[in-house]
């Protein structure tokens, strides 16, 4: 009897690549984490996500067939390229569909924004489920958002829904050129934090925005930029908010590590500027999510090709769908946080 099939997620961040392979109903049979090595460059980061996919395939379901891929990154990811991908050198000009096809011959290919993918697992099993409307916020190295609409991923004619990290950040910029103005990323981000911070009291030394955060602490001109930085940051989730009109709003991403410093001036902001206030908490998977929604795409469109055989569709782009066009839950009555272990991919 032939062992069964698995699946693969992979999500490539910023700073680091997180794969897991799991059974068709979702549950984890390994995970791996690496840093991304961004400073060689796209294709080198992107080669060593590939590489500890297959040698995790390799040790832990040697012989099982591998019948889909889900992948998350940051960007918009497309067949011969991707979009909005600026935290790594050539990231944009990455062919992410035909690499991946390459690489995993054979398999369905899914692909998402990470954002997104976060969102999905937010809305599936975590802190967004049973919310409608309702917003994911990616406080990480970049800076992103996701709408999530009647239990789906809202994603936007280009797959760019919630690039709120592209915001006007004032009137001034109206009529500018991505290329002729400050974006607000470039202003409200964990890079950007880092970078801000070694202009104005290191020169030249690197920071991160967890350094930022510990030294804001007994430094007044860094407490000073971190209050400019969660002042913006609550300027445009004010907007958002007022926008979509959501019940909560879930933040995640590797700055919710210093969600005591942020949170109050988020709230404050949302409690007094919008007509009616949503609830604003930590996400339930606030440093994993993407490689959860990665997972998730990967078992929706395994379980479509089961449906469906050997013809069905390997779209390079979007979720996987169930029949009633939701997406659908990984193993009936399985519950994919229960089994995962998420503390290894921290």
């Amino acid at each position: 009897m032939a062992a069964p099939p698995v699946v693969l997620g992979l999500d490539f961040g910023g700073t680091k690549i997180a794969a897991a392979v799991c059974d068709l109903a979702g549950n984890q049979l390994a995970s791996a984490t690496v840093g991304s090595d961004g400073a060689l460059g796209a294709q080198a980061s992107f080669g060593r996500g590939i590489q500890v996919a297959r040698d995790l395939l390799s040790s832990t379901a040697p012989g099982r067939e591998l019948v889909a891929v889900g992948v998350s990154t940051f960007g918009i990811p497309f067949e011969d390229r991707v979009e909005l991908a600026p935290a790594i050198d050539g990231w944009h000009g990455l062919a992410m569909g035909r690499e991946l096809r390459a690489a995993f011959a054979g398999a369905q290919i899914r692909m998402v924004t990470d954002a997104k993918a976060a969102a999905l697992a937010e809305v599936r099993w975590g802190a967004l489920a049973g919310c409608d409307p309702a917003v994911f916020l990616n406080l990480g190295t970049g800076l992103a958002a996701a709408v999530v609409v009647g239990g789906q991923v809202v994603s936007g004619i280009n797959g760019a829904a919630g690039e709120i990290g592209y915001n006007l950040r004032s009137v001034a910029d109206v009529g500018l050129a991505l290329d002729q103005r400050v974006l607000l990323e470039q202003r409200v981000s964990g890079q950007a934090l880092g970078e801000l911070a070694a202009d104005s009291a290191r020169a030249g030394q690197p920071l991160t925005a967890a350094d930022v955060f510990a030294a804001a602490a007994t430094n007044r001109e860094l407490d000073g930029l971190v209050d400019d930085f969660a002042d913006e940051l609550a300027f445009h989730l004010v907007n958002l908010a007022i926008l979509v009109n959501p019940q909560r709003i879930a933040v995640g991403g590797g700055m919710v590590r210093s969600w005591a410093r942020i949170r109050p001036r988020l709230q404050d902001a949302l409690q007094h500027g919008t007509p009616f206030p949503p609830e604003l908490v930590v996400a339930h998977f606030p440093h994993d999510a993407p490689l959860l929604g990665a997972v998730a795409i990967a078992v929706d469109a395994a379980r479509g090709r089961a449906e469906a055989g050997p013809a069905a569709s390997q779209d390079g782009r979007g979720e996987g769908r169930g029949d009633d066009g939701r997406p659908a839950p990984p193993g009936g009555d399985t519950v994919y946080p229960d089994t995962i272990n998420t503390g290894t991919l921290s």
